[in-house]
């Protein structure tokens, strides 16, 4: 039953968002216990007379971690692929290069069959697009940039001289977007963000999800100097600790959640779209505009920010100002 239900997600996926076509090859990159949904997309693939190809692949150990290079390979050679995966294979070279290469990608980590009936595959992206463009536009090039929450969140950083990158389930010939979450988010300059970040919503990587308690990290010259908090915090720090890999505590992407259909559960894709919210990637920045490559890629999401970019306010209290 629902493999029947999870088909309007599918033909979502292959007509909105990838724009499927007749005799294109559509690569779907998948885990064992993502079979169902991959099946899904399939099937709608290969009803639409493009020729789908579901490559399953072991796990990867950590989000951010390569895929193997037949896989990569075949990504690179697709009209499109589909990355419908747990652990996030988003930050890798093996994306940035199938994409500098034309294909296009849609990236699906984390996905639950429950997201494929309800949540925020649902919203409106054609409606949603131009809103995302204008926040990506916003953020642009911001000489100054700085991120304030109620509960304590206080960040500055510089990404003059990097694009902004709009997300919004839409891709053409080499682009790539994560969904069902919609964002606007840009890189900041490695070295250059300094202050303090209070995660208050999640943290949906290595189990955390949703957070029973704020955690707290100080940020010097770019890079994380501490975390603290409680039981989550600890799980956050002690991961980063095991990667042994500085470039961890990067500070990589301030992104903007504009898809009002997604909901806070824990899933990585469906949190980071929650509307009015901000995540703060950490780690590996090569696919938005940076050039570091860390073990991992993680986002800390906070609820209420106001951003204000070279002295415009451009959200206000979760609320788009533009």
């Amino acid at each position: 039953m629902k493999k029947i239900l999870m088909a309007k997600v599918s033909s979502t996926i292959l007509e909105a968002c990838i724009g499927a076509k007749e005799g294109e090859k559509i690569l779907i990159v998948t885990e064992p216990e993502k079979l169902l949904i991959s099946e899904s997309i399939a099937t709608i693939a290969y009803q639409m007379k493009a020729e789908p190809i579901i490559s399953i692949i072991v796990p990867r150990e950590n989000d951010g971690q390569e895929p193997p290079q037949p896989i990569a390979e075949a990504m690179k050679s697709s009209d499109a692929f589909i990355c419908v995966v747990g652990k996030s294979i988003t930050h890798t070279h093996a994306v940035k290069n199938a994409i500098a290469n034309g294909s296009r990608g849609i990236v699906m980590t984390q996905f639950s069959e429950d997201m494929m009936i309800h949540g925020g595959m649902q919203a409106d992206f054609k409606q949603l697009k131009p809103i995302c463009m204008s926040m990506a536009k916003a953020l642009e090039n911001g000489k100054e940039i700085r991120l304030t929450t109620p509960y304590g969140t206080d960040l500055s950083f510089s990404a003059e001289g990097r694009r902004g990158n709009a997300l919004y389930c839409m891709v053409e010939k080499g682009e790539f977007s994560t969904a069902p979450t919609v964002e606007a988010n840009v890189s900041p300059i490695e070295g250059t963000a300094n202050g303090k970040i209070v995660a208050d919503a999640s943290v949906p990587y290595i189990g955390i999800g949703l957070l029973d308690e704020p955690i707290y990290l100080d940020v010097n010259n770019g890079r994380i100097t501490s975390i603290s908090g409680g039981r989550q915090a600890k799980i956050l720090r002690e991961d980063l600790e095991f990667k042994n890999d500085e470039n961890v505590y990067n500070i990589a992407e301030l992104g903007v959640g504009l898809n009002p259909s997604c909901r806070f559960i824990g899933l990585m894709l469906e949190d980071e779209g929650v509307y009015g919210s901000v995540h703060i990637g950490i780690g590996t920045n090569i696919t938005l505009g940076g050039n570091v490559k860390a073990a991992c890629h993680y986002d800390l999401i906070m609820t209420q920010p106001t951003i204000v970019v070279d002295g415009r306010t451009v959200l206000k209290d979760g609320e788009v100002v533009l």
